[in-house]
């Protein structure tokens, strides 16, 4: 009997054994799988921003993506980049639910109301696309007392705010502005007749000017400004690690080979 009974518990510590064995692997796995999840670093963008993001067959390439996976080389993180509606991006690093946003994002006062920003790693133009034999051959041109042209943007660019403004500032409508959700619809609106100029940054400005016979981009800019990574306010510890790398890729000349591969001198 004293030799069963001391069976049965022989038995029954191996199976303990085996039970705590068990637990712990579980909690090795799931530590392996939070520092999988940790390792991962998410872009929110917008891939119609030619050449900054955009489609190549199913591929996200771009300016913007090759320098947000230089950054996530230098910190050991696996870039994942996420094709959204550009006005959506600034809520969604806001909110959490992407760590940053990287669409030739331009550093506004009205934007580091709700988000911050790295060191900018860029400067874009704003420029005005028109159709051959227009009437408008300059900004001051839309922005005269008299005039009441039609301009289209893309929801929530710089074009977008910047010609609220200042169409505001003259005291014109808010009716002679068209806001579209992608550029390509603004262009194609141009194209058609329903608006008279468009708005929008010098790179992909020329790109479409090329890609559509009949339309020109003006010699003179709308506005210059400043591209920056953005972060939410509350993600001090991603935004420093990012900026750091950033500052690096800077100095070793990484990000203007990047930008210089993508964007040739004139």
């Amino acid at each position: 009997m004293k030799k069963i009974i001391a069976l049965v518990l022989a038995v029954a510590m191996i199976a303990s054994v085996a039970m705590l064995a068990g637990c712990g692997n579980s909690n090795k796995d799931g530590a392996k799988a939070t520092e999988a999840k940790a390792a991962k670093l998410t872009m929110a963008t917008n891939a119609y921003f030619v050449p900054y993001e955009y489609y190549e067959g199913t591929d996200i390439v771009g300016i913007d993506v090759e320098i947000a996976k230089a950054i996530a080389d230098k910190l050991g993180m696996e870039l994942e980049v996420v094709d959204i509606e550009f006005d959506s991006i600034i809520t969604g690093v806001q909110t959490g639910k992407y760590d940053m946003g990287m669409a030739g994002l331009t550093v506004t006062d009205e934007r580091k109301q709700s988000v911050d920003f790295s060191d900018s790693y860029a400067t874009g133009i704003q420029s005005i696309i028109v159709k051959e034999g227009s009437p408008i051959t300059s900004t001051d041109d839309i922005l005269a007392a008299d005039a009441q042209y039609k301009i289209g943007v893309q929801l929530s660019t710089t074009g977008d705010l910047a010609i609220s403004e200042d169409y505001e500032k003259a005291g014109k409508s808010d009716d002679l502005i068209t806001r579209f959700t992608t550029a390509n619809d603004a262009v194609s609106a141009l194209g058609s007749g329903k608006i008279d100029a468009v708005i929008i940054d010098n790179e992909p400005a020329k790109s479409y000017a090329a890609a559509n016979e009949g339309m020109k981009v003006l010699s003179t800019e709308y506005l210059s400004e400043n591209y920056a990574i953005c972060f939410a306010k509350n993600n001090t510890e991603l935004k420093d690690k990012v900026n750091g790398a950033l500052k690096e890729l800077i100095a070793d000349g990484t990000v203007k080979n990047i930008i210089d591969k993508y964007i040739k001198a004139n």
